[in-house]
């Protein structure tokens, strides 16, 4: 290789740069290829009065090949450690993720289990605390219910006790003004009960001797109804006869002239 090349190739190196972001927010950056510098190698100006063989330079271009690949596997081998480090950062990071995962899992399980623990224990409290409070609301109705009960049963009785008195006073001021009427009052009441008596007996016969009028009444034309038909039913038989006999007649006569 030539020196033009080298310094071609030397130029033409660039600088890599590779980073990777975790997942924690941590940064790697990874730098690849050391920067290379655009600029002329100046060239050396030669030695007057020495004359360079072919072969010396072909030893110094053998020589700075192997300083050139030197470094390049040098620059690999530092590559290839940090990218090592890398790998290496990066299952660490994943073992710790993973583990972070089923850890916060066992954790949260747990939790859950403890959560329904416990709301299955406040549930039991809370039906049993129900059942007390409703055990108490019953013996309370029930307790009222019987007081209201016994509270309306003594204010029938205080009502049905005055009713009864007043009851009492009542009829004994109405024996007492009987008492207090004379005779002819009674007889005049007597006579106005027996003039009412006579005006009712008076208005029910004459009501039924209409009835049996009416009834009469409806009696004869039911009679004249059924004679009537008596007679119409004579009358279809009569003519009924008499058919049969001209009948009878024709086919005599029919049967002499034969």
């Amino acid at each position: 290789m030539s020196a033009e090349q080298a310094n071609l190739s030397s130029a033409e190196a660039t600088e890599i740069r590779c980073q990777e972001k975790s997942k924690g927010g941590l940064c790697y950056e990874v730098i690849l290829a050391e920067p290379a510098v655009n600029v002329a190698q100046p060239k050396l100006a030669p030695v007057p009065g020495k004359n360079v063989s072919a072969e010396e330079i072909e030893e110094k271009l053998k020589a700075a090949e192997e300083r050139r690949l030197s470094l390049e596997a040098k620059k690999m081998a530092d590559w290839s450690a940090k990218m090592a480090k890398i790998e290496e950062a990066s299952r660490k990071k994943d073992e710790l993720d993973k583990e972070f995962k089923t850890h916060a899992k066992e954790v949260l399980h747990t939790k859950m289990e403890q959560y329904e623990e416990k709301r299955e224990q406040q549930l039991s409290e809370i039906k049993e605390k129900l059942k007390t409070h409703a055990s108490d609301i019953e013996k309370t109705r029930q307790s009222l219910e019987q007081q209201k009960v016994e509270e309306l049963q003594k204010h029938l009785e205080d009502k049905l006790r005055n009713a009864a008195t007043l009851r009492d006073d009542n009829i004994k001021k109405i024996l007492d003004r009987l008492k207090e009427h004379n005779t002819d009052k009674l007889n005049e009441v007597r006579a106005t009960v027996d003039q009412i008596e006579a005006l009712k007996t008076t208005e029910k016969t004459r009501i039924i001797e209409n009835k049996l009028s009416t009834a009469e009444q409806n009696r004869e034309k039911e009679l004249q109804k059924k004679l009537e038909n008596i007679r119409k039913h004579e009358r279809r038989a009569e003519l009924v006869r008499q058919n049969k006999a001209a009948l009878a007649q024709k086919t005599d006569v029919t049967a002499s002239s034969g």
